[in-house]
């Protein structure tokens, strides 16, 4: 087979492995980033699980509202006696007055009545607390979003470049494919030696066991954002690497008072990115009300110190009624309205106990938000620098890139007119290779840093 022959059937072959590849795009789903986070979250388990909590929250924070109103309660009952002597009086001309007559069958009811009109701040103390707790939760679920929309922006991006990856891998073995074919006919006519076709074959071995790699890590990235947005088809991402994003009004935009490249001053940039983080960050938030939450126990447990007081009231229907003498086998009612106060004098210290116990959560919780606020200031710093060593590896990728293809167009020139070696274009593919690999990192780098920096900001 000639140079012709075999050229034509490389061509052929990746024709028809294009056209494959367009019938299958064809039928996958294209999804971009934001159709990719919005069914994360509508499949979300973890945030069903909080909205669950939240939800229970929100009972809870009726329950203790409700602690405020009268409790009114209905009882009843049946109770049979064995049978009595009667006992009564008879006076002279008067037939005989029954004073304890026999009734072995008492059938009792109540409607009873209890409303707390004092109880030292108790009641108000609960209700903070289960506001609080519920707007706890709320902020947790907020958060929760947050490192969803993190998480789904790492699996899109991922897929990205590996799809890229996957792109410039197969080109390159196509290159490599074209120059062995070359090869093997310029050994045929006796201008080389054997050993320049080996070690082309070699590389290209190489090289389409790189494609086989990225090949399984675009499926193994494909499946991983399927977990996260759910379908049984292929996926495809609707995105372009070399799209840039940026972090609005934080300065740390090329474009934002600043040339191109320039270095950002970290001290210029991270403080006020970090009073809007502190600001943002749902997770502080939960803290405070968490905080919230602690001092309402505390306000809770100061509060059995002091007297609780109730207004009950009453009305029971019974036969006989036990209230009204004689005893009669009749239904009768009565009734009855009065205070109660109730203060606990001693309890063996276990007020104390418990109002060092909410204290100690108090402190434990300050401190936690503490180290939350100094976490905040050292992500949004770290993630800043990252952002701008990210932006410095695209340019120093592109850079590279332009180098390598400019020293692959010098080398082919110079081989073909025969003052070069094979050895030296085989080098010249491995240096494109890596250099537009390392363009597609530095790009995905670029994606990644920024997500990471919006999540730091409460963004």
């Amino acid at each position: 087979m000639n140079m012709h022959d075999r050229g034509g059937t490389v061509f052929c072959v990746a024709a028809a492995l294009t056209c494959t590849l367009t019938g299958v795009a064809s039928a996958q789903e294209r999804v971009t980033l934001e159709e990719a986070i919005a069914r994360a979250v509508q499949r979300g388990a973890r945030l069903a699980e909080v909205n669950a909590r939240r939800a229970g929250a929100e009972a809870g924070e009726f329950g203790a509202a409700a602690a405020r109103m009268p409790v009114v309660s209905v009882a009843g009952g049946y109770t049979r006696t064995n049978h009595v002597e009667e006992f009564g009086i008879a006076l002279p001309g008067q037939p005989l007055r029954l004073i304890y007559p026999d009734v072995p069958d008492n059938i009792r009811s109540r409607l009873d009545l209890q409303w707390p009109i004092y109880t030292g701040g108790r009641t108000a103390a609960l209700e903070a607390v289960a506001r609080a707790e519920k707007n706890a939760l709320t902020e947790d679920l907020e958060a929760l979003l947050a490192d969803l929309r993190l998480e789904v922006t790492r699996a899109f991006w991922a897929a990205v470049t590996a799809r890229e990856t996957e792109r410039v891998v197969s080109r390159a073995v196509q290159r490599m494919d074209v120059h062995v074919a070359a090869l093997r006919v310029r050994l045929e006519q006796g201008l080389i030696p054997p050993n320049e076709v080996t070690s082309a074959e070699a590389q290209r071995s190489r090289q389409h066991l790189l494609a086989i790699e990225a090949r399984n890590n675009r499926l193994v990235s494909d499946a991983d954002l399927r977990r996260l947005i759910g379908g049984s088809g292929d996926l495809v991402p609707a995105a372009d690497l070399g799209t840039a994003t940026f972090i609005k009004g934080t300065g740390t935009s090329p474009s934002e008072n600043r040339p191109e490249n320039a270095p950002v001053p970290a001290e210029k940039v991270a403080v006020p990115l970090e009073k809007v983080a502190v600001t943002q960050r749902a997770e502080l938030r939960g803290f405070e009300q968490r905080l919230r939450a602690s001092r309402g126990r505390e306000e809770g447990v100061r509060s059995t110190s002091k007297p609780q007081v109730a207004a009950v009231a009453g009305l029971d229907y019974a036969r006989p009624n036990p209230r009204i003498f004689p005893r009669a086998a009749r239904w009768e009612d009565s009734w009855d309205v009065g205070v109660n106060v109730a203060w606990t004098l001693w309890d063996g210290g276990r007020r104390k106990a418990e109002q060092a116990e909410a204290a100690a959560a108090t402190r434990a919780v300050r401190a936690r938000m503490t180290e939350l606020e100094r976490q905040i200031a050292f992500e949004v710093q770290q993630r800043e620098l990252e952002l701008d060593s990210s932006r410095a590896a695209i340019t120093a990728a592109e850079d590279g890139v332009r180098s390598a293809l400019e020293t692959q167009r010098v080398l082919g020139e110079r081989y073909r007119a025969g003052v070069a070696t094979s050895t030296d274009v085989l080098d010249a593919e491995g240096a494109l290779l890596q250099a537009e690999l390392e363009r597609t990192r530095a790009l995905a780098n670029q994606h990644l840093a920024t997500a990471r920096l919006a999540r730091a900001a409460g963004r």
